[in-house]
């Protein structure tokens, strides 16, 4: 990393990777959730308000013009784009679907690559021999998988009704890492009852499997969520940014410095979020973020290795 930056940011990550910056688009396909279907359960996760969709683009595999689509950063400067599956689970479709879909992204000169995001447990061995053929196939083009662990912890999981084991996580990032597939993991961190030890020991973990990438995310509560109800019941309590900000540090500071750091807060809808309201001021938290790690003089990894 740069002198100046203190931890492995996703921008400089591109630069050096493919000479420019690369950014999302995010997709909709149209795919739902074993979680909310009834196959695992129903409602899905206890945060989740819609798959993390708002701002999704449908897509059937359509070529895509950037001059028509909204919420998408016009840069100035060279940059390219990711065709990123975001909404719900998009390995959860018959194979010969995601097989359309992954190819018409891969095939649209808009895109460098795919970032799919999906379940642990929507990886069988047809939706990695589908992914095998597509690396294989387009070797001049990426792609990523993105698998939402959130948490370590039993405890954790069984109170957002994740549906999985941990086992499940750890087989599925096997999978990929035969692939040559780098797998970029999201994490929540203030879920309730999880201290910031706890928190550290899932960051200590992922640094053990070998993943490439790392979306660290604060508990969002969302309207017409489960744990809204939870929220205004007095069940869950919201961090405050000085909390969030302690609690990222650190993680930054115990994270293998390989592991490139694609988020470090979140992009709640601000017509559904109820709290923490801070958040909507992205810029001033992320401002808050570095001004902390300098402060501190905390870069990545700085305690990685010497502790669990």
């Amino acid at each position: 990393m740069k002198e100046m930056e203190r931890y492995t940011t996703f921008p400089e990550y591109c630069r050096k990777t493919f000479g420019h910056k690369l950014f999302r688009i995010a997709l909709d396909a149209g795919m739902t959730c074993p979680n909310r279907d009834g196959t695992k359960g129903y409602g899905g996760c206890i945060f989740c308000a819609g798959g993390s969709g708002d701002f999704a683009v449908r897509y059937e595999g359509q070529k895509l013009d950037l001059s028509v689509l909204k919420y998408i950063h016009h840069p100035e400067e060279p940059a390219g784009y990711i065709a990123y599956f975001q909404a719900y689970t998009n390995t959860y479709a018959p194979t010969e679907r995601l097989e359309y879909l992954f190819t018409s992204a891969l095939q649209d000169p808009l895109f460098e690559g795919i970032s799919i995001a999906t379940r642990p447990d929507c990886l069988d061995e047809e939706v990695l021999c589908v992914l095998q053929k597509l690396k294989q196939t387009y070797p001049e083009k990426f792609i990523w998988i993105e698998l939402g662990l959130q948490s370590i912890h039993e405890d954790s999981v069984v109170w957002m009704r994740r549906g999985y084991p941990l086992d499940v996580f750890d087989k599925a990032v096997q999978e990929l890492k035969k692939l040559d597939i780098p797998v970029i993991v999201h994490v929540i961190l203030g879920l309730p009852g999880e201290t910031p030890q706890m928190v550290l020991e899932t960051i200590r973990y992922l640094n053990r499997t070998g993943i490439q990438g790392i979306k660290l995310q604060l508990l969002q509560i969302l309207e017409g969520t489960d744990l809204a109800e939870e929220y205004r019941k007095g069940k869950v309590r919201e961090l405050s940014e000085e909390e969030y900000i302690s609690l990222l540090t650190a993680c930054v500071a115990e994270l293998d410095p390989q592991i490139v750091i694609h988020r470090l807060t979140g992009d709640g809808n601000p017509k559904i979020l109820l709290a923490p309201l801070w958040s909507l001021n992205k810029r001033q938290v992320l401002n808050h973020i570095m001004q902390e790690l300098k402060t501190q003089n905390i870069v990545q990894g700085y305690r990685y290795g010497t502790s669990g």
